[in-house]
C-alpha cells in the first residue's frame, strides 16, 4: 500500500508559494524521507496570476519527475539524527513504509494539485488571506485552471456562498475533486453542495461552521454522512482527543483521510504549532507532524493500525480515484 498525503502546502523551509521547481521538488523530497510516496501540493489563495505561477513550478517538478528526476541529497534534518529517530516509528509504519524507500530519500511521487481556494468564506479565512477570495464563477474557474486541467485533482471551495452549488456542480463534472472547507455553512447547505458534486470536506472542524445543536453546520455534515470523505489533521493541536474519537466512533472508517496540511515553517525535527490571533486557541497555521507521525501517534494512543493505516494508504487512494 501507498503511503498518501492529500493536502500539504510544505515543509522544512519550504513551500508552494514559490515559482521554483526546486522548491516543489525539495518539498517532495523531505516527505519522501518520511515515508510518504505520494502528495498533491496544496497552492494557497493569491491573486490569480500568483497562483497560475505557484501551479506552474509543480508543473515543471511534474515534469522533472516524469523525466527520471532524482535527489542526490541527503536532507539537512536527516543528516542531524532525525534518521535514527524516524527508525523508531511504529512497526506498521515501518512495514509500510520501507516498501516505499523509507527512511531513505526517495521522493514523494508529485499526483497533481490541490487548490484550496480561492473560492471561500472570508468569515472562516483561518490562516488563509481572505483579501484574495473571489467569486465563484465559472469564468473564475476556467481562469484559474486554464492549462492546468490534467493535473488539477482537487479545490476546495465553500458552498454557501453565492454561486457555489453551481460551480460545484461544473467542476465536478469536469473531473475535479470538490473538497468542502473554510465555510460557514448551514447543515443544509454543505448538504447540497454533496448534493451538487461535492466528493470531500478539508480539514474537518478547522475553519468551518462547528457543530451546533439546533445547526450541526458542516462539521455535523461530515460526521454524520457516511458518503463523504474528510480530511484529519491528526497532529496534537487541530483536534481534542475526544474529538478525534468522536469522529472514529461515529463516521465511515473508509472515508476518513488523515491529511498533514504542514507548511513551510514546519519542523522536520520535533512537532511545532503556529498560531496567530488572540482568541484563547489562537489561530493554527498549519499541520506540525507528517502523515507517518501522526498515524504513529494515533497507533500509540490505541487505534486500530489497520484502520489508520487506511486512513493514509487505501482511502486517499479510493478518492483520488472517485470511487
Amino acid at each position: 500500500m501507498k503511503i498518501i498525503d492529500i493536502h500539504t502546502h510544505g515543509i522544512g523551509g519550504y513551500d508552494t508559494r514559490t515559482t521554483t521547481e526546486e522548491d516543489i521538488l525539495k518539498i517532495a523530497e523531505i516527505h519522501g524521507s518520511y515515508g510518504v510516496f505520494s502528495i498533491a501540493p496544496t497552492i494557497y489563495p493569491a491573486a490569480m496570476h500568483i497562483m497560475r505561477e505557484n501551479m506552474q513550478a509543480v508543473r515543471k517538478a511534474m515534469e522533472l519527475q516524469d523525466a527520471g528526476y532524482k535527489t542526490i541529497s541527503l536532507h539537512p534534518s536527516l543528516a542531524k539524527g532525525d534518521k535514527g529517530r524516524l527508525q523508531n516509528h511504529a512497526s506498521c509504519i515501518m512495514h509500510h513504509a520501507s516498501e516505499l524507500g523509507f527512511p531513505n530519500t526517495k521522493q514523494s511521487k508529485i499526483i497533481g494539485l490541490h487548490l484550496e481556494g480561492p473560492f471561500l468564506n472570508p468569515e472562516k479565512c483561518g490562516a488563509l488571506n481572505a483579501a484574495e477570495f473571489i467569486e465563484p464563477t465559472e469564468y473564475n474557474f476556467k481562469e484559474l485552471v486554464e492549462g492546468f486541467e490534467d493535473i488539477v485533482k482537487i479545490i476546495t471551495i465553500a458552498p454557501e456562498i453565492k454561486g457555489a452549488a453551481g460551480l460545484i456542480k461544473k467542476m465536478s463534472d469536469a473531473g475535479v475533486l470538490v473538497s468542502m472547507g473554510h465555510s460557514n455553512a448551514t447543515y443544509a447547505e454543505a448538504e447540497a453542495g454533496f448534493n451538487a458534486g461535492a466528493k470531500g470536506i478539508t480539514h474537518i472542524f478547522n475553519a468551518m461552521s462547528g457543530f451546533h445543536h439546533r445547526n450541526p453546520g458542516l462539521a455535523g455534515f461530515g460526521i454524520l454522512n457516511q458518503d463523504i470523505y474528510i480530511e484529519v489533521i491528526a497532529d496534537p493541536y487541530h483536534l481534542h482527543l475526544k474529538t478525534l474519537e468522536l469522529i472514529f466512533k461515529t463516521k465511515n472508517h473508509d472515508r476518513i483521510i488523515i491529511v498533514s496540511d504542514t507548511v513551510k515553517e514546519t519542523k522536520t525535527s520535533s512537532p511545532s504549532i503556529f498560531k496567530e490571533g488572540t482568541d484563547i486557541y489562537g489561530k493554527l497555521s498549519g499541520g506540525c507532524m507528517t502523515i507517518t507521525e501522526s498515524s504513529k501517534r494515533l497507533i500509540k494512543m490505541g487505534y486500530d493500525e489497520d484502520d489508520i493505516m487506511a486512513c493514509i494508504t487505501r482511502n486517499p487512494e479510493r478518492y483520488l480515484s472517485k470511487e
